[in-house]
């Protein structure tokens, strides 16, 4: 095992906490592909309706962010691994409330959409402030490799598992049993939080002084620009596609091999992506997943079949480690070089989220307001080829971004600048 590590990382420091972090991260990601992928269906068969499904996710990228903003105040003033656990928390009230609402949960659906936003914003502020803490610059890039293995992971038996489950089980018994093991996987996350070292930090609030400073930080101002474009596509790409498939077999079990064949390419190439794709060859590889992501809509748009569906779900499992590796890893170098980024480090990622959750919600009120006027079935390739072209547009702003470090005369002009804007 040995051996396979410093294969991957090379002469590379990996301490107890970035294992743990990585843990947690794995068995989150598996409890939530496990149910998760299921509850747009699970909304459809009872509604047969986009607008449910539409509102049911512009619910969740609402309160994503006003849960990142208040669990930014909270992760200044308490235990950051505490912060964690209230987003698990709030992702099994999820759970729970499908299971007690049943049949009505597309009635509800605004409602458990706040729910999923809240436990969201929660749980990933307090997994990427930790994550910025305890990965370094030579660290980083064989965190977010090995975190999107286990997350390609969690995408290829978690889904598969519950088609399963779901077919052979009447669909009530099925569900019941999946959110049951997702439940469980939570417990276990929560269990393993408990032996991270304690973080706190110390200090006011800063949100909108960390939002100003993309006028005086333009790597900042490029990279958050680019977090609008990956949310646009974000946004209806996540739902239209699963019900889609589904519409195409009628089968949860079909759903679920094409997440298994998604992601177990997205396992093969985060972990290439991790050995291969060095610092200096980040924006070129961007650029390649960019383009390979936008063709594959082209895929899918011109002859929907099941088969082609699942060759979209090989390019985009090929693409999206080769964006995701280099784009995360920059986005937090960034931060990392940011001023006060030691102090305002959680403003940095509440901020970032924001920009995220802006892109995706513009993305689904476009649809919102397109379905309302049009034919869905007329409308929606036009709005997949429109925001789709969302990872292009982030490497037209990262290519931008120069993370050399600056001269000290520079630094000191920044400190004097920051401290007049106290």
């Amino acid at each position: 095992m040995q051996k396979a590590i410093q294969y991957i990382t090379g002469k590379i420091d990996i301490n107890r906490d970035l294992i743990l972090l990585l843990v947690i991260g794995g068995l989150y990601s598996l409890g939530i592909f496990l149910s998760n992928t299921f509850v747009n269906v699970y909304l459809w068969k009872q509604s047969n309706d986009y607008m449910t499904i539409a509102v049911y996710n512009l619910a969740i990228y609402l309160f994503q962010p006003i849960a990142f903003v208040i669990a930014g105040k909270c992760a200044k003033k308490v235990d950051r691994i505490i912060v964690l656990r209230l987003g698990v928390i709030f992702l099994s009230l999820f759970f729970l409330s499908v299971l007690m609402i049943g049949e009505k949960s597309s009635t509800y659906n605004f409602m458990l959409g706040s729910l999923l936003g809240i436990g969201y914003g929660f749980y990933w502020l307090a997994y990427n402030v930790l994550t910025f803490e305890i990965t370094e610059p030579e660290t980083r890039d064989f965190f977010n490799g090995v975190f999107g293995v286990l997350q390609s992971f969690g995408g290829m038996i978690g889904p598969l598992f519950a088609g399963i489950i779901i077919a052979k089980m009447t669909a009530n018994i099925g569900y019941t049993t999946i959110f049951t093991i997702s439940f469980i996987l939570f417990i276990c996350a929560v269990g393993c939080s408990f032996f991270l070292n304690r973080r706190q930090a110390e200090g006011n609030f800063y949100f909108k002084k960390i939002l100003r400073e993309r006028k005086h930080n333009k790597n900042w101002k490029f990279i958050l620009y680019a977090h609008i474009a990956q949310g646009l596509r974000e946004g209806i790409f996540l739902f239209v596609i699963t019900i889609w498939v589904f519409l195409i077999t009628r089968s949860e079990f079909s759903l679920g091999i094409f997440n298994v064949l998604l992601y177990s390419f997205s396992f093969i190439f985060y972990l290439m992506a991790t050995k291969f794709i060095k610092p200096k060859m980040r924006k070129q590889a961007i650029l390649l997943g960019a383009f390979m992501l936008y063709a594959s809509i082209y895929i899918i748009l011109l002859n929907l079949t099941y088969f082609s569906v699942l060759i979209y779900a090989v390019v985009i499992g090929i693409a999206y480690p080769i964006i995701n590796v280099p784009y995360v890893s920059m986005t937090y170098d960034v931060i990392g070089k940011a001023r006060e980024a030691k102090n305002l480090r959680v403003e940095y990622i509440v901020v970032r989220e924001v920009f995220v959750n802006i892109g995706r919600v513009v993305s689904i009120v476009t649809f919102l307001f397109s379905i309302s006027f049009f034919i869905a079935e007329d409308v929606i390739p036009i709005l997949l080829l429109i925001f789709g072209a969302g990872h292009l547009v982030i490497y037209l702003f990262v290519r931008n971004i120069h993370l050399s470090i600056p001269h000290k005369n520079v630094l000191v002009k920044d400190q004097l600048a920051d401290e007049k804007n106290r």
